[in-house]
């Protein structure tokens, strides 16, 4: 009974239009009052909620993914990898995954990843002939990808929540990652051969690599970060935080080589854990510079003109103040969910869920279609953060008694987590890309049914072959 008034009690409140962020805080501290707890423990579990190290990491890949939006980083790499794959059937589509792919290995979020590079391959697609719907619901599903592939925000929050290694959860979405691009990019060559798209003009070897080399230094972000969290150099705050700084390095030109040298020290204090030769800290960035102008010197041999992405003072606030406003928004939701998580502890509602599913469902497949119904039923009324930090508490106790390992459940949730980014009426990604297209919710919604079916068979395949998942980060 008590879950059932309690769920009443959240949906009532949210129906009346209060921020999720009040409304679980503000439900949460009630029921502490009304069951005679002490309401000195909501402020204690926001407390310890800010408190969070690993939590660092959000606004420093928010503050990353945004100078790179703002300096336009998504156009050169689609630009290059279109002049590779440009005329492949279906080639612009494939081009825009595979943006979508790179990007999300920089900024970690789904919205960042829909803008970027929706804004340049919406009205290119378009212009070459490309079903409206088509393009709409690809760069909708694309997207999905920034919070699947690593970095990714929602599988830290999911790791601060439950205290597994973040580090297991990055590495355990890399194959689902690899496995949705891939699907993602049959389908849209499939569509493409037989809705009559025309090629591209196959470019020359000096124009793919003038548009490589223009896309280089976002790829060798890419690299950098995941790089060092798999190889363990970093924790995932600290590639967030020499992400930014590498960021800045490639946009902003005054701050092009301090920046690009302070990575360069960071990057080797933290390989050898401060324990390296001091000559190294002179010596790294002097070989890093010596790269700079060596790789400006074969650009010139080569006759190619390479301009890096500038970003002015007034490109960097907008930046900072996106990324600010996405982090209190953040903060604000994880502490309003902190408290309610207390509460309903205390009331012993996720203890309860658990002895309720293991009475009526007694196998992992029953749970994990109990879980996809209710989290797809959930994708119509929350966002996708709030989803994870509301059910996670509630569903992972009933998970590991039946036996499901938390980081594959994490990123089992997360998978569903992207259908609810691209469900109507919520979707946060349809929205994005209504309003990079200025186009009809409608029209954005129709496009991405297919790719809702390429996501669910994603997590078939995850269920049905578990080391997709926790092949690399356990058995690598």
């Amino acid at each position: 009974m008590t879950i059932i008034l309690t769920l009443i009690a959240l949906f009532a409140i949210l129906l009346i239009r209060v921020p999720v962020a009040f409304a679980l805080g503000g439900l949460g501290l009630a029921m502490l009052m009304l069951g005679g707890f002490s309401p000195l423990m909501a402020p204690q579990a926001i407390l310890s909620t800010l408190d969070g190290f690993i939590l660092l990491a959000v606004p420093l890949f928010l503050l990353m993914s945004n100078v790179l939006l703002q300096a336009g980083v998504g156009k050169d790499l689609f630009a290059a990898v279109s002049a590779w794959v440009g005329h492949w059937p279906g080639g612009l589509a494939v081009a825009t995954i595979l943006s979508c792919g790179v990007f999300a290995a920089i900024s970690g979020s789904s919205v960042a990843t829909a803008a970027t590079i929706g804004t340049v391959a919406i009205p290119e697609m378009i212009n070459r002939g490309y079903n409206k719907r088509f393009v709409y619901g690809l760069l909708a599903a694309g997207g999905t990808l920034g919070i699947l592939i690593p970095p990714s925000i929602p599988l830290i929050i999911y790791g601060f929540v439950t205290e597994e290694s973040v580090i297991s959860l990055f590495l355990a979405g890399i194959g689902p990652g690899i496995a949705l691009l891939v699907l993602f990019i049959i389908f849209s060559m499939i569509y493409a051969r037989f809705g009559g798209q025309t090629p591209e003009p196959k470019k020359s070897w000096n124009e793919r690599w003038a548009a490589t080399f223009k896309a280089f230094p976002a790829i060798l972000l890419a690299v950098l970060i995941i790089a060092g969290i798999y190889g363990g150099a970093f924790t995932p705050t600290e590639a967030a935080a020499i992400g930014f700084s590498a960021s800045l390095a490639i946009t902003v030109p005054v701050l092009r080589l301090p920046a690009t040298m302070l990575v360069a020290d960071a990057v080797y204090y933290l390989v050898f854990g401060g324990q390296g030769p001091v000559i190294g800290y002179f010596i790294v960035p002097m070989l890093v510079f010596g790269l700079f102008r060596g790789f400006g010197g074969l650009t010139n041999r080569m006759n190619i003109r390479v301009t890096m992405p500038a970003l002015d003072w007034n490109g960097i606030k907008r930046a900072a103040f996106e990324s600010m406003a996405t982090t209190v928004a953040v903060i604000l939701i994880i502490a309003g969910a902190k408290v309610f998580g207390k509460a309903i502890t205390l009331y012993r509602i996720p203890q309860d869920i658990s002895v309720l599913i293991s009475h009526n469902v007694d196998t992992q497949l029953g749970f994990v279609l109990v879980v996809s119904v209710v989290l797809l039923l959930m994708g119509l009324v929350f966002e996708a953060l709030s989803m994870v930090l509301i059910m996670t508490p509630v569903l992972l106790p009933a998970a590991m008694a039946l036996g499901i390992d938390p980081i594959w459940f994490g990123v089992y949730m997360v998978i569903m987590v992207e259908c609810a980014l691209i469900t109507p009426p919520v979707g946060m990604n349809l929205y994005v890309i209504q309003s990079v297209a200025k186009t009809a919710l409608g029209e954005v919604s129709k496009g991405v049914f297919p790719f809702i079916l390429l996501m669910f068979f994603t997590a078939f395949l995850l269920y049905v072959w578990p080391d997709l998942a926790l092949y690399i980060p356990f058995k690598m």
